[in-house]
């Protein structure tokens, strides 16, 4: 075949190439699709989470003390459940997000006890601002405030979570510090980390 035959086809292709063309394409976007997706949940598993020792021996120690952890129910919110996003778009941001902290393992910026804890206020902060933001949408993947039956919760539990939907506060708001520890400024200002101003922390379960 000349290679004027060749680029005559490639100018005026058959239905049958161009059929072909289209399988192979077809097939290919399949095969990259299923690849992306299977990298995804591999990295949405808490065992990569904790894959790297300055999760492992900082924050994965503490919640394995938390209810989040275990609880007469059984029901476990792992690493993602709460850090990653399930709606597609937000999944993508947050993983982008998250090649900053490939930068930061590589400096070494908390590779140490020391260094996560001079490092724990900002982090959780960092967490916090996000979780405010969107209105603790991670949360609300297992809690409901609409399916809440307050006659089976305590009277300061009821009381409060009544009057914070009422003010428009969200989760994160008195929530902070049930899966890992809080930051140090928990001792000077119990409002910062609470929401609630005069009252001191609960002791996290």
């Amino acid at each position: 075949m000349s290679i004027r035959s060749i680029v005559d086809k490639l100018k005026k292709p058959s239905k049958a190439s161009l059929g072909g063309i289209l399988f192979l394409g077809f097939i290919a976007g399949i095969i990259f699709w299923g690849g992306f997706n299977t990298a995804m949940e591999a990295t949405n598993q808490e065992k990569f989470c904790i894959s790297c020792h300055e999760m492992e021996e900082n924050v994965y120690q503490e919640y394995q003390d938390t209810i989040h952890f275990a609880n007469r129910s059984g029901v476990r919110a792992t690493c993602p459940d709460c850090h990653v996003p399930k709606p597609w778009v937000y999944k993508m941001i947050r993983k982008i997000q998250a090649s900053n902290e490939l930068l930061h393992k590589v400096l070494g910026t908390i590779d140490t006890p020391q260094k996560f804890e001079a490092k724990r206020l900002e982090l959780a902060s960092h967490v916090w601002k996000t979780m405010k933001e969107t209105d603790s949408r991670e949360c609300r993947n297992c809690h409901d405030w609409k399916a809440m039956d307050y006659t089976k919760q305590q009277r300061r539990a009821m009381k409060n979570h009544i009057r914070g939907f009422d003010e428009g506060k969200t989760c994160i708001d008195c929530h902070k510090g049930i899966a890992h520890e809080l930051p140090a400024i928990a001792d000077v200002d119990p409002s910062a980390v609470t929401g609630l101003a005069g009252q001191k922390p609960e002791p996290t379960q």
